[in-house]
């Protein structure tokens, strides 16, 4: 369990925020869970695999403490950069290439429709939707329910 590459796999001190923010331990034997950002390029290899014609987006309100958001656009591979999803010893030997986005530091809890998002979290959202090339139906906005935005 949890095991495995991890391209975009936090560590120290950004991994033990991330973590925190978002609950990331597990139910059964609060064990800290492998947490990093946002990966393009395996995403865009999981929509491609899997068939997929639309996303949730899950946790967004997790991220409103970063000043700057980070996105895996792309990998290093041996000093190649590419933004097709590597396999076998290339993914071991793959390094993370960010672009950073304007945080958004607010509350994102009582938001239930896109027009309600600051326009930083619209931009990231839209950004992750395009670079994925499939449409994110439903983004999360906290742990409840009915904490959810439907985006199309």
């Amino acid at each position: 369990m949890g095991e495995g590459p991890f391209v975009t796999e936090h560590f120290g001190r950004d991994a033990e925020l991330l973590r925190e923010a978002g609950g990331e331990y597990g139910a059964a034997t609060g064990r800290p869970r492998r947490v990093g950002p946002f990966d393009v390029v395996a995403s865009r290899y999981g929509v491609m695999l899997q068939g997929a014609t639309s996303l949730a987006l899950t946790k967004l309100d997790v991220l409103s403490y970063m000043d700057q958001i980070p996105v895996c656009v792309a990998y290093d591979v041996d000093g190649t950069l590419t933004e097709d999803f590597p396999t076998g010893d290339r993914l071991l030997r793959s390094k993370p290439v960010y672009r950073y986005f304007e945080g958004f530091r607010c509350d994102l809890s009582a938001c239930r429709r896109p027009e309600d998002l600051p326009a930083a979290a619209r931009a990231y959202i839209d950004f992750l939707e395009q670079s994925v090339g499939c449409p994110i139906e439903f983004v999360s906005v906290g742990a409840e329910r009915d904490a959810y935005i439907r985006m199309h």
